[in-house]
């Protein structure tokens, strides 16, 4: 006797429906927040946010919430899981690794339930962005999990947007510089490059502006502090500007073969204040 055929299908059905629910895995998205403007999410971000149950973002200091989390607060809701992720701004390469690790294993724990987890970065999480360091790390402990990245606005564009300036044009060679990078590196670009984008240059700022000076260009640099934030800043004509007290999202973009734009204040947005 082979017994119920039908009772068998049953038991075979509901063992592999069991079991198919067991080593489903969810996935992880990257989703990019943006320069600070919360209109500049894309549609598909906030549908993402919206919808997964859980969603997470680089921690803040001192127990605030931190930029991310910031941009991206108007779409969630109580009834989704909030994972505030630990990644020290330091340069120690140990700690580093094991704040990228016990991120990755954090999130790991709801993926493996088969839950989607959204995690969310300022800018653009394919630009110097903390979603890199994660998403890696979750790769090589777990290779299996589905990772999809999810591109938005990165600072260098939107700083450009408030300027009136096109980054580039034609055959205009741009070079973007992160935060951390020797003075002799950006007298080698300012030799040959068009247009240069300085990320973070807060801490640099006087060394930069010597440099600037130098090569005669300060006529043709600006300085974005907060871009597409109500209490946006910006700097234009850098020349009897040395000492500028800057805040850390804060960027510099040099045309070094260009003439100076037009001062458009007059057409930027009320809540922008434009210097020089």
């Amino acid at each position: 006797m082979i017994g119920n055929p039908f009772r068998i299908v049953k038991h075979w059905i509901e063992y592999w429906g069991l079991n198919a629910a067991i080593v489903s895995i969810g996935t992880l998205y990257g989703i990019s927040a943006g320069p600070g403007d919360p209109e500049l999410l894309t549609m598909k971000a906030v549908r993402l946010l919206q919808h997964s149950p859980v969603v997470a973002y680089p921690a803040g200091i001192r127990d605030k919430p931190g930029f991310a989390e910031h941009i991206i607060a108007q779409w969630l809701s109580p009834a989704q899981t909030r994972l505030s992720l630990a990644f020290p701004y330091v340069q120690d390469q140990d700690c580093l690794e094991n704040a990228w690790k016990a991120a990755a294993e954090t999130v790991w724990q709801y993926l493996a339930q088969g839950q989607d987890v959204v995690f969310a970065s300022e800018g653009d999480v394919s630009f110097y962005s903390t979603f890199t360091y994660l998403a890696q790390t979750l790769l090589e402990l777990h290779p299996e999990v589905p990772v999809e990245a999810v591109p938005g606005v990165c600072s260098p564009l939107a700083s450009a947007a408030a300027l009136g300036l096109p980054l580039t044009i034609r055959h205009q060679r741009l070079v973007v510089l992160p935060a951390l990078y020797q003075p002799e590196e950006l007298e080698t670009v300012l030799a040959w490059a068009d247009v240069v984008v300085l990320m973070k240059v807060s801490s640099v700022y006087s060394q930069v502006w010597s440099l600037l000076k130098q090569y005669e260009v300060l006529e043709r640099s600006y300085v974005v502090e907060w871009a597409t934030l109500p209490h946006q800043r910006i700097h234009r004509n850098l020349q009897e500007q040395p000492d500028l007290k800057l805040p850390y999202f804060s960027l510099l973009i040099v045309n070094v073969t260009t003439s100076p734009l037009p001062d458009l204040s007059c057409e930027l947005p009320p809540h922008t204040s434009t210097v020089g």
